[in-house]
């Protein structure tokens, strides 16, 4: 009987705190995760370095041999990737609200912010809002390597609205590692199965490289991979190209992920004993 009191406490808390108190709580907890980076400034290391070493790698060492593969060389590949780094940013950087979101329940963060009278659904938000800003920050960091290697910016409007769609792709994603900081014990299996995850869907797409090459049973995949999709609506947006089929799948992809994912996020938050 406690236990279903205990359970029943929260969501009857959350239904008596307007819209209002929501935002005022999200708002304040956004900033407390703001300090939190503040305090702990190697936290930004992963949004800092990841596109440049990334773009230099794939750049330099792949570039030659795909560009010309691609009808061109090295200046043809850097138009290629790049639109297809912002994709797969937009997922690696996503594990990092699992990771975090673990490392606050083994500290006991949570367990106070679940004592306090505010929404629930607010903790989640926060997090989210916060890793979608490190996201910012690591593209504004991709675009500036992406010039200096040769990468030519046409589109601005494109530029935004590839920016803009990434980042509804990401809080998606976000959701699904929500859900596996709340389900799994420490942010190291966070993290282990963040990698079994991330890492076939971004070599198994066309980030790096088109699909025509590969074998059948391995392009169908990639085909239907949303990182593909959403790698192939950010090149269409950036340099040119057919947009509208991809960018109506990615919001698809989008959508349905929050609609099944957020719902189990916050249930396993709010139920988590």
């Amino acid at each position: 009987m406690s236990a279903v009191t205990t359970n029943a406490a929260p969501a009857a808390a959350d239904v008596r705190i307007p819209l209002r108190g929501h935002l005022r709580h999200t708002g304040a907890l956004i900033r407390r995760n703001l300090l939190w980076i503040r305090q702990d400034p190697e936290s930004m290391f992963d949004a800092l370095l990841m596109p440049i070493v990334f773009t230099l790698l794939f750049v330099y060492v792949f570039g030659g041999s795909i560009g010309q593969a691609l009808g061109g060389g090295q200046e043809r590949y850097v138009q290629y990737v790049i639109p297809g780094m912002l994709a797969m940013m937009s997922m690696t950087l996503s594990q990092g609200v699992g990771t975090g979101f673990s490392q606050d329940f083994n500290s006991g963060v949570m367990d106070r912010f679940r004592s306090l009278p505010i929404g629930r659904g607010s903790v989640l938000f926060a997090k989210i809002a916060v890793e979608l800003g490190r996201m910012l920050f690591a593209t504004a960091v991709l675009m500036v390597v992406a010039v200096l290697v040769g990468f030519h910016i046409t589109n601005w409007p494109g530029l935004f609205a590839t920016v803009g769609l990434s980042a509804l792709f990401a809080s998606s994603i976000m959701w699904v590692f929500l859900t596996l900081g709340v389900i799994l014990k420490s942010a190291q299996s966070v993290q282990g199965v963040g990698f079994l995850v991330l890492f076939p869907l971004q070599f198994g797409s066309s980030i790096f490289a088109p699909t025509a090459s590969m074998p059948g049973w391995l392009r169908a995949f990639a085909d239907y991979n949303p990182l593909s999709t959403l790698a192939d609506a950010a090149r269409g947006l950036m340099v040119g190209g057919p947009v509208a089929h991809d960018l109506w799948v990615t919001v698809g992809w989008a959508v349905a992920i929050t609609a099944v994912m957020a719902p189990v996020a916050i249930h396993k938050f709010r139920t988590k004993s």
